[in-house]
């Protein structure tokens, strides 16, 4: 073998040695919540999803052309849970192939949302993935969609009946926090779960597994790094969105003790796996 080879073939060894090790730490200081309590969480789920869709149910999904909604959507679309599925959002999306005949599309002025109320009307379930970045919009933009848009539409889908209301939010978010993302995301959960939901379930997910469309260096390092980890043991830091998604549809079949529960990353991260058998 030549050196530059034996090299390299060194440094992989090296670097395996060294995701592994840190995978390790993280697992033995992860502190994620305790995981949310169900009154009933049959092992059968194929059975829930059939008892569930004889309910004949409605929902609308918030973000479906972000990287979780749209991969909520293709769950929500496999599953078929729903008679009827809404995308709430500014612009149309355009859509081939015979499973998204059904979809129904609201296009709406998110700055003018009280003009758009039917849109929000009629929904037993309401999914919420609509977010953007400081980097991308500014500290005001970032605000105005992650706070203002996102709390205006859970108003106005509670007044349209809705009774669910799923939220993916951000691990770290907390309403009193120095930093802007987790102080937003904090308080939009806060004023949300005031709106008195029959049930309100948050996602607090760590960095998502996703080759996004939109990528800078340090996130697609990040993800690398995270996605060695994830590979390793279940961590608190990272999760694959594809989990974000099966969790949020699979968790809509249960029923948790409180009307407000909160799924950290390793709850979500468990609920996705246990969907996948």
């Amino acid at each position: 073998m030549r050196p530059c080879c034996s090299s390299l073939g060194n440094a992989a060894g090296i670097s395996a040695v060294l995701v592994v090790g840190i995978a390790l730490i993280f697992n033995y200081f992860d502190d994620d919540t305790v995981p949310v309590k169900y009154s009933s969480m049959s092992e059968d789920i194929k059975a829930q999803e059939e008892q569930f869709r004889l309910q004949n149910q409605s929902c609308f999904i918030l973000g479906a052309s972000g990287e979780t909604g749209k991969v909520l959507l293709e769950e929500l679309l496999q599953r078929n849970l729903f008679s009827r599925i809404t995308l709430i959002g500014r612009r149309k999306l355009t859509f081939e192939g015979e499973a998204y005949k059904n979809l129904v599309q609201e296009v709406v002025d998110f700055e003018k949302l009280d003009e758009h109320a039917a849109a929000f009307q009629g929904h037993h379930v309401g999914y919420c993935c609509l977010g953007t970045t400081r980097a991308k919009a500014g500290a005001d933009g970032f605000v105005r969609v992650d706070h203002d848009y996102v709390l205006k539409s859970a108003e106005l889908a509670k007044a349209g009946g809705c009774q669910q209301f799923h939220l993916e939010s951000s691990r770290g978010a907390d309403k009193d926090s120095s930093f802007l993302y987790l102080k937003v995301k904090g308080q939009v959960e806060a004023e949300i779960e005031a709106l008195d939901f029959d049930r309100f379930s948050i996602y607090r997910p760590g960095v998502l597994l996703v080759d996004r469309q939109e990528s800078r260096p340090g996130e697609w390092l990040a993800r690398k790094f995270f996605g060695a980890v994830s590979a390793v043991c279940t961590s608190s830091m990272s999760v694959p969105i594809q989990a974000v998604a099966k969790a949020m549809v699979s968790n809509t079949l249960l029923q948790p003790e409180k009307k407000t529960e909160i799924l950290e990353n390793k709850a979500i991260a468990a609920l996705g796996k246990r969907a996948q058998k």
